[in-house]
């Protein structure tokens, strides 16, 4: 392991206690709701994929299709409605082995610098949103976005790294309760084939999610399993 990979590890290692002592902080004062995003709504949608054109080797991004979705947005706070909060949106999406796999979003930028870096809005699509971390791809990383293109409509970007947005697909949200109103979102262990989580994102997420688990009564997995930061994903543990 370089010196460099070893600072990566660490570092994303301490951010992700960092981030577990701030779920179980949150946890602890709200029991009875969820630490993160306590407040949201979740309804059935429909994800149309255009393909990208040139690919990017991820067949879900490269692929024309169109997908029964199960979405959910929230605030992550919990503030109160008349304040600003960093609002999320969630994804599950069935993968082509009949999995689920979930894609997470957080209000963002766009710019080259801001697509990192969460921002507060008053409204859930009053500013756009990305995955914030990026995913390992053929390409590079792969950051994914989210933007509103007027009523029920929501525009899902991709782009490689710093560069130009590509828009990927459309989701059209119906509004229309799920079955499941306690369905949950897990990036870490829910994975789309073809967008893996880099062994340092894991290890920056996965704490703080298995806090989350442990405090809703979940059972609580091993988080990375990795062997560096560019290891590849960890097996996915059964479903509680």
């Amino acid at each position: 392991m370089s010196r460099l990979d070893d600072v990566t590890r660490r570092a994303a290692s301490a951010g992700g206690a960092v981030l577990a002592t701030g779920t179980r902080a949150l946890a602890a004062v709200r029991p009875a709701a969820k630490p993160l995003h306590p407040r949201g709504s979740v309804a059935q949608a429909r994800l149309y994929r255009h393909g990208l054109q040139p690919p990017l080797g991820v067949e879900f991004l490269d692929t024309v299709s169109t997908d029964d979705v199960v979405v959910r947005e929230s605030r992550s706070v919990g503030l109160p409605g008349w304040l600003p909060d960093i609002h999320g949106l969630a994804i599950k999406v069935t993968n082509p082995d009949g999995s689920h796999g979930d894609l997470l979003f957080s209000t963002t930028g766009l710019g080259r610098v801001t697509r990192y870096a969460l921002t507060l809005s008053l409204s859930q699509y009053g500013r756009p949103m990305t995955t914030l971390l990026p995913y390992r791809t053929p390409a590079g990383p792969v950051l994914l976005g989210a933007r509103s293109s007027g009523g029920s409509t929501v525009e899902i970007l991709c782009a490689v790294g710093d560069g130009d947005w590509r828009h990927v697909a459309d989701l059209r949200l119906s509004y229309l309760e799920a079955e499941d109103q306690s369905v949950s979102f897990d990036p870490v262990r829910n994975q789309v084939p073809g967008l893996e989580q880099y062994g340092w994102v894991r290890r920056l997420r996965a704490p703080a999610y298995v806090t989350a688990r442990r405090s809703r009564g979940e059972g609580a997995v091993g988080a990375t399993g990795d062997s560096g930061p560019g290891a590849g994903p960890a097996a996915s543990p059964p479903r509680p």
